[in-house]
């Protein structure tokens, strides 16, 4: 089977976790010099457009679990966002479906974004079935580029299945989840002590398990699943699991959510304030009802190993 993306810190996982189960895994990179040490054999697309070849990928490939995409990026200096994520989140995407249903291919795994949903949760978990409500081009175009699987999938025959995970963490892992760990290890007071938010997130071996299992179950045909670890922390239960796994002293000021907001606000950090004191979680009972799916690593665990990961870049 072929995977796309197959460098980053989830497709590297999966890629080692379908080699694990048995299966014959072709690799897609977009750049030679950036190849991994990764799991079966790499292949070569270039950059993601309208006009990438992915004949040479698709060769003798019965399943695509598709993770390349121009990722979320905070403060987007593009002269226009939106354009950029559609070459490659929705034009790519939708050429490799319509030459992978050419090709005989039997089902294409897309790993969306929970962003499809929305930005944060209420009263109640975010789930498959709801309205989508993207507030930003990131959302917008996995949003876009699901409605375009779905239609391609209508006339085709071609089998899809989309996934929204939350926030990914692992080894390997940039962004906010990142700097979080320097902070926490570093020792700095950090002013979460009185949040009492709610997160779902998901460990990268659970999500490479889940897409493996999408990859293949008959009932996944078709579904959309929101996936995550099946706990939800605040931020600050989160810095103190980061803390201990890092063998260090979490340093919490109790300092009110209200005053955290209008610090975003005047320091034009908004969105950052708002994942970090806001609720985000997700109902992952449909793949764990209609699949079997389980993760397979507990947060404890995940938590552990990306800690570990950290620490070993230290000097």
């Amino acid at each position: 089977m072929l995977v796309t993306g197959a460098n980053g810190f989830v497709g590297a996982r999966l890629c080692s976790e379908l080699a694990r189960q048995g299966h014959q895994v072709r690799a897609a990179v977009r750049d030679s010099a950036r190849v991994v040490d990764l799991s079966g054999e790499v292949v070569v697309t270039g950059a993601l457009g309208t006009a990438t070849d992915w004949s040479a990928a698709l060769e003798g490939v019965d399943a695509v679990v598709h993770l390349a995409a121009r990722v979320h990026v905070l403060r987007d200096t593009a002269a226009d966002p939106v354009a950029e994520y559609r070459v490659v989140n929705v034009e790519a995407t939708q050429g490799l479906a319509r030459a992978a249903a050419a090709r005989g291919v039997k089902r294409l795994v897309f790993a969306s974004s929970i962003k499809v949903n929305g930005e944060a949760t209420g009263d109640r978990p975010f789930r498959h079935d709801d309205v989508p409500a993207p507030a930003d081009p990131y959302g917008v175009s996995k949003w876009e580029a699901e409605c375009a699987l779905h239609r391609i999938s209508h006339e085709t025959g071609l089998e899809v299945v989309v996934v929204r995970p939350p926030l990914v963490y692992g080894p390997g892992v940039g962004g906010n989840f990142r700097r979080l760990l320097k902070l926490v290890v570093r020792g700095m007071p950090l002013p979460f002590g009185a949040v009492d938010n709610r997160r779902s997130m998901i460990y990268n071996g659970n999500l490479a398990n889940a897409l493996a299992a999408c990859s293949f179950h008959p009932d996944a045909a078709g579904k959309t699943y929101l996936v995550s670890d099946g706990e939800d922390l605040s931020t600050a239960d989160l810095v103190r699991r980061l803390a201990a796994a890092l063998g260090v002293t979490a340093r919490l000021l109790p300092v009110p959510p209200q005053i955290l907001r209008l610090a975003g606000a005047l320091t034009g950090r908004t969105a950052e304030i708002d994942r970090l004191t806001g609720s985000l979680r997700v109902d992952s009972a449909p793949i764990r009802t209609e699949l079997g799916w389980g993760a397979a690593y507990s947060m404890q665990e995940g938590l552990a190993d990306t800690a570990g990961w950290f620490a070993a870049l230290r000097p």
